[in-house]
């Protein structure tokens, strides 16, 4: 089903909502996938961006998809041929590290909301002239941080952000506070050798801190 630039960015505006922190996750092995998602999720942070950077991705995103309560998306899409299979995984949206026509236009058409990239007030007046008002910050400490999305804010205050790169558990706050920002995503709420060593525990209550943020 098709999907219009501002069906999606007002959905993916919604995906944002339901934590002040969406977890980007790098994940090796599928098998952790279920496990990992349920603990992410008790925790309280539902949305989950798996990036599409190893050859398990695709199949993780299949099984976060079956687990109650999880939104789970999938991050670096690139081309139009990863929107596709991301959405044929069960990606209920994708994220971008920018945006391209071809990326966009694919999308659209296959009704995947989108939180596209964008690191300038270039990009991001493009992407709203599209009809994107909910963009992905990125990279955000190396374009900047805090300061400079606030600045960005100022006049183009009808724009709303995700800052997601280099996002830390002490600098996430700063980025929470401002009026542009509805969430943050961040690495760091699933360490990989937490993930590695099945330590669900320890996740959940990372989740837990992250979930409890003001935003």
């Amino acid at each position: 089903m098709q999907m219009t630039p501002q069906e999606a960015s007002l959905r993916s505006r919604e995906i944002c909502t339901l934590a002040p922190v969406m977890p980007v996750l790098v994940i090796r092995e599928s098998a952790a996938a279920g496990p990992l998602a349920e603990a992410l999720i008790s925790g309280g942070l539902p949305a989950l961006e798996v990036t599409l950077r190893t050859p398990a991705a695709l199949e993780a995103i299949r099984d976060m998809a079956q687990v109650p309560g999880c939104v789970v998306g999938a991050g670096t899409l690139i081309t139009p041929d990863d929107a596709v299979a991301a959405k044929e995984a069960g990606a209920e949206f994708g994220v971008s590290p920018g945006a391209t026509d071809a990326l966009l236009d694919a999308c659209e058409e296959i009704g995947l909301p989108l939180l596209p990239g964008a690191a300038t007030a270039s990009e991001a007046m493009r992407l709203l002239s599209r009809g994107y008002r909910m963009q992905k910050f990125f990279p955000a400490e190396a374009s900047g941080g805090a300061p400079a999305l606030k600045a960005i804010g100022a006049p183009l205050p009808q724009i709303s952000f995700c800052p997601t790169g280099g996002i830390t558990p002490g600098n996430v706050q700063g980025y929470l506070d401002l009026a542009n920002v509805v969430c943050a995503g961040g690495s760091w709420i699933a360490p990989q050798e937490l993930v590695s060593a099945g330590d669900w525990t320890a996740i959940r209550a990372l989740a837990r801190a992250a979930a409890q943020l003001p935003a």
